[in-house]
């Protein structure tokens, strides 16, 4: 059944409908605004909801002449990904209204949380690439916005630009691999097109037609790095800890429910097109391996919101890494985890604000024994952490399960290091059994002396929290009708062929359940040595100070800053020569360099130019030279004079009269102003050194060369153009004018506006110049 487009499209606009009218919400309803923004969250649902079961391609026109349009594709992984984005949306925007309360700056805060769920709707179902990739760059600048919400704060405003740059960056690469998706369309689909769902369609041709062009590596690893940097993969995992500076309703919608999932959706989009040894080899390893430094820099944390930022981290790696194994079970565990992720992370960051909010502080060693103070809390606390852990029977442990059976499946066929795939998940999985049990101290745990008494939380701030963890156990006690309602849909959405995969309590020992019984033991067992185990981890992370992510982007940054400041002082030094210096040889640097790249050939010389025409030029030639060596102001004003005037009775031998009028007018008028201001010049330079003759030297004769080449490449050939065709068969006989020329300049006046704003410009440059020198003789 095909979607609808006004469902489809009024999902994903009304968030940025909402986003835009939030000011004046906020306006008039204050605080309450978040309901307001939780109604539009719960109408976007509803829409999305009901294109449950469609499938199909949906578009809007855009830009028609370059097969651009707002076109959206549905089906069940889109929808998987829609669901939980509005469906958690609502929730946030409910628990914001209360979390926020007397906040400032709310209005600004709802308008972006409104538009960043319209941009992950839009990322969800956008079909065209140049769509997609504006909605991905939209979810950034949203994130940006954020995290520095705290605007007087510099550690927000640091984390803010820290994840930009990391997103952005990625956002470029994902720009990259687009393009490149788009040129390898036009031989493999006998047209370029932006539409991605045609290239999934015919998708052999595709990676037929990238290996041909030996663009199928490069544009996986363009792709895969974008995800990596979205997703917080290693080595840009470090961001996502950082941003936990934001408001907690940012930290579960934004870092653990949506926003960090974006690189993992795209890899599931495109992963039919990338399937094969190459991807495996990438994305299981990137996935493994984030899995298991997240999950051991989890361990460590010594904040409850920085824990569940690495153990994000963590679990999105293991999503990663089900994509990257070629085998369907792959595909099921990473979008099955992706459903149980989202329900018990932005769970567990929602009751980590419950606990900060209540209590005073994040502080793990400051906190401890809440269950009596906060016991529905710690309820939800327990079926969200131990789903975390991948305990059964919680929901967790059905996602992480079927992981382990693609990592087995992959090492039985593969055989040799393949087999490193099963051990680091179940490594990285003792791990997150030790981090989950740990963030659970806070409420089974011994309580410190100095913890304070924490108050009973309001029913807003619970009851979200609360609706994700039912849904949790839902998903816990009934796996299947998770699987059959929607997760089966989005697991072969992302491999193009039909996955039917039904999880449950193992009943049979096998390699996947002797790698979850060794996790949950090993992990279980070395909770009483955590302490140690902590100060080991601590020890080995504070000896490799130099391979931290974090630090190399600190010194990046600083090693930028004093570069930068380096350059603002060789190029802003105070003196006008400089300036126009780096003004001409730039000009002059990328207009042969683009004349290079598009390797543009000059057309040679036509037929022999008349005496009288070679004549004028030598002149102009020997004033030029002249002018170099004039041994007054006055000798100097008069050649150049000369060269002007002989310019302009090279147009009038060449059938340009009008040209040759505005040439004596404005030599005239220049010959005029350099007499009248000539007794204000100095009478005498210092002298000049040798570096800045140099200088000045190779500048002159770069201008002249690209001048030389411009003129080469401008001069027609002999055989007219179709350009220059046109214009004397159509532009002269409708412009009622004689002269082609005469014709551009009337009709066009655009260009001819551009020349004169530079003269003016040039004017205006020389007589600063006299002005500046009046009273002292330049020396540099």
């Amino acid at each position: 059944m095909d979607p609808q487009l006004p469902a489809v499209l009024a999902a994903v606009l009304l968030p940025f409908v909402a986003a835009a009218a939030m000011p004046l919400i906020y306006r008039f309803v204050g605080d309450a605004a978040g309901y307001v923004g939780a109604g539009a969250a719960a109408i976007a649902f509803a829409l999305v909801a009901s294109q449950h079961g469609r499938q199909g391609s949906v578009a809007v026109s855009w830009v028609p002449s370059r097969d651009i349009s707002l076109g959206f594709y549905v089906d069940g992984w889109a929808l998987l990904f829609a669901l939980l984005a509005s469906g958690i949306g609502v929730l946030i925007f409910t628990y914001a209204g209360r979390y926020m309360h007397g906040k400032p700056n709310l209005g600004r805060f709802y308008m972006a949380l409104s538009a960043f769920l319209g941009s992950i709707l839009g990322v969800a179902f956008a079909s065209d690439l140049v769509a997609l990739f504006l909605f991905w760059e939209l979810t950034s600048v949203c994130s940006f916005v954020l995290i520095g919400y705290h605007t007087d704060d510099e550690t927000s405003l640091y984390s803010a630009r820290m994840a930009m740059l990391v997103t952005v960056g990625g956002g470029l690469c994902l720009l990259a691999g687009l393009l490149v998706l788009s040129v390898a369309s036009g031989p493999a689909l006998g047209g370029r097109t932006f539409n991605l769902a045609v290239m999934l369609a015919e998708r052999e041709a595709m990676r037929a037609e990238l290996t041909e062009a030996g663009l199928f590596v490069p544009a996986m690893v363009l792709f895969a790095v974008a995800a990596g940097a979205k997703s917080a993969q290693v080595p840009f995992h470090f961001w996502l800890p950082n941003a936990m500076v934001a408001p907690t309703p940012v930290s579960a919608f934004l870092h653990s429910a949506t926003m960090v999932k974006v690189g993992v959706y795209v890899l599931g989009r495109t992963r039919p097109l990338f399937i094969g040894e190459e991807w495996t080899l990438l994305l299981a390893a990137v996935g493994l391996l984030t899995m298991t430094v997240g999950a051991v820099l989890a361990v460590v944390a010594t904040d409850i919101k920085e824990l569940l930022a690495y153990s994000t981290a963590s679990h999105l790696g293991l999503m990663v890494a089900g994509f990257g194994f070629s085998t369907h079970y792959g595909a099921e565990a990473g979008a099955f985890h992706l459903l149980n992720h989202a329900l018990f992370k932005a769970a567990l960051f929602l009751v980590a604000g419950v606990v900060a909010h209540e209590a005073g502080t994040r502080r793990l060693d400051e906190l401890g024994g809440l269950r009596s103070e906060l016991p529905v809390t710690a309820a939800i606390a327990v079926v969200t952490g131990l789903s975390m852990a991948g305990v059964p029977p919680f929901n967790g442990f059905y996602s992480k399960e079927i992981l382990f059976e693609a990592a087995w499946e992959t090492a039985v066929a593969a055989g040799g290091l393949a087999w490193l795939y099963p051990a680091i998940a179940v490594f990285a999985s003792v791990f997150t059994v030790l981090y989950s049990l740990r963030f659970l101290s806070i409420f089974f745990g011994d309580r410190p002396e100095t913890a304070a008494v924490a108050h009973r939380p309001s029913v807003l701030l619970v009851a979200p929290p609360a609706v994700l963890a039912v849904a949790a156990a839902v998903v816990s006690v009934a796996p299947g009708t998770a699987l059959d309602f929607i997760v089966n849909d989005a697991a072969s959405a992302t491999t193009l062929e039909p996955v039917d995969i039904h999880a449950g309590i193992p009943t049979s020992l096998s390699g996947p359940v002797l790698m979850s019984v060794l996790a949950l033991a090993v992990g279980g067992g070395a909770y009483p040595f955590s302490e140690r185990i902590r100060a080991a981890i601590a020890r080995v992370e504070s000896g490799a100070t130099l391979l931290e992510p974090a630090a190399l982007y600190a010194d990046l940054l600083e090693g930028l800053d004093t570069a930068s400041s380096r350059l603002d002082a060789v190029v802003h030094n105070g003196l006008l020569r400089t300036y126009v210096t780096w003004a001409l040889a730039t000009a002059c640097g990328l207009t042969l360099f683009g004349y290079w790249t598009a390797a543009v050939q000059p057309s040679l010389p036509g037929p022999r130019a008349p005496a009288a025409l070679l004549l004028v030029l030598a002149v102009a030639v020997v004033a030029a030279l002249a002018v170099t060596i004039a041994p007054s102001h006055v000798a100097g004003v008069l050649t150049l004079g000369i060269l002007g005037f002989m310019v302009a009775v090279f147009y009038v031998l060449a059938s340009g009269p009008d040209l040759a009028l505005t040439q004596l007018v404005v030599e005239t008028l220049l010959l005029l102003v350099f007499l009248l201001v000539i007794e204000e010049l100095p009478a005498f330079y210092s002298e000049l050194r040798a570096s800045v003759a140099v200088r000045d030297i190779a500048l002159s004769v770069l201008v002249g060369v690209t001048a030389f080449v411009s003129v080469l490449i401008a001069s027609p050939d002999p055989a007219l153009t179709e350009t220059s065709r046109y214009y004397v068969d159509n532009a002269v006989p409708e412009g009622g004018g004689s002269n082609v020329v005469n014709v551009i300049l009337t009709d066009f006046r655009a260009f001819d506006t551009l020349g004169e704003s530079a003269v003016v410009l040039l004017a205006a440059l020389s007589v600063l110049v006299l002005l500046e020198m009046r009273d002292r003789g330049e020396t540099q």
